[in-house]
């Protein structure tokens, strides 16, 4: 197959993190479109991107174009992704994927009929470290998954009309940062959980600004999640085993774990990958899919993330106009 030919969906900081991580792999970027038009130009100029589209709609129908990166606020992505799918375009877009599991339903059955690949760019499921953390606990030597825990924290000023507090922007802790924080605890256990707790603090806007999670699944594996927007914590996750337990730090984009085994005591620090390559790996396995091995985008694991958050929002009876 020949290169595969990517435009993007915005000129933010993501957009620039994509075009260098793209770059990293030997690629660039085939074409750019944004509501600003300027903003696409000047994009296009720091990246030497030959096209700008002068209406972004026009990446939709591209001939020219197999996949589509969509790095827009979440709320205004199933509409992108609708138009992408039914034009024969690939799709990565950025996390939470959609708003919810209806939406990202109709896409999932929607690129089932017109063959297209579709994922969602969560760091977890394409970092080096995880992949080779599978493998050990696929082993066997640090026995089965009993428990997990989870922290996730940042401290956003209560500016309620920003991104994270905004209800017309899809604001929240849940779809902004508990998104990682499920991905870690589904790669790590053996099925999704399916009984599901939760204590809520909302923001004035009506937005989940702090959340506490227990899950647990069939096989008895049990997780606990606390997340806040106004709270500073370190992006610390452990899986706890029965023949000892993972620590890893700064874990959206880990290079790094550390691994003790109960027995003796000892630890043993794993390292692998590049906490500055994040989106190359995602990137790179995007591609893969593209070329036939779409199982490396691990879409069923974005969609049993996205059933959890919806279930914990209808919880707490929080919802976007766009579900209304």
């Amino acid at each position: 197959m020949q290169n595969i030919r990517w435009a993007v969906l915005g000129t933010g900081v993501i957009a620039n993190e994509m075009a260098v991580a793209l770059k990293k792999n030997g690629r660039n970027i085939d074409a750019v479109g944004n509501r600003t038009h300027e903003k696409a130009v000047a994009f296009a100029e720091k990246y030497g991107i030959k096209k700008v589209y002068d209406n972004y709609n026009d990446m939709f129908t591209d001939p020219d174009i197999d996949v589509i990166y969509i790095t827009t606020p979440h709320n205004t992505h199933i509409n992108f992704m609708r138009r992408a799918i039914e034009n024969g375009k690939h799709i990565l877009v950025e996390k939470s994927i959609t708003l919810n599991s209806r939406e990202l339903d109709e896409a999932i059955a929607l690129a089932d009929k017109k063959g297209v690949v579709i994922g969602e760019v969560m760091t977890i499921y394409h970092m080096p470290i995880y992949k080779k953390l599978k493998e050990i606990l696929e082993s066997g030597k640090l026995g089965k998954v009993n428990l997990i825990t989870m922290n996730f924290g940042s401290f956003k000023e209560y500016d309620m009309n920003n991104r994270f507090f905004n209800k017309n922007l899809a604001g929240g802790a849940m779809l902004d940062i508990g998104v990682y924080a499920l991905s870690f605890i589904r790669w790590f256990m053996d099925s999704k959980p399916d009984q599901l707790l939760s204590q809520v603090k909302p923001a004035p806007t009506g937005v989940d600004e702090q959340a506490g999670l227990l899950l647990m699944n069939q096989e008895g594996q049990m997780a606990s999640v606390m997340l806040s927007l106004h709270s500073k914590q370190p992006k610390r996750g452990m899986v706890s085993c029965e023949k000892g337990y993972i620590e890893i730090m700064e874990y959206p984009r880990a290079w790094e774990a550390r691994i003790t085994y109960t027995d003796s005591g000892e630890t043993e620090v794993i390292q692998t990958g590049e906490h500055a390559d994040a989106l190359a790996y995602e990137l790179a396995d995007m591609e893969k899919a593209i070329r036939g091995d779409a199982e490396c985008m691990h879409l069923d694991y974005t969609k049993d993330v996205m059933d959890m958050m919806t279930e914990f929002r209808k919880e707490w009876g929080f919802q976007y106009p766009e579900e209304m």
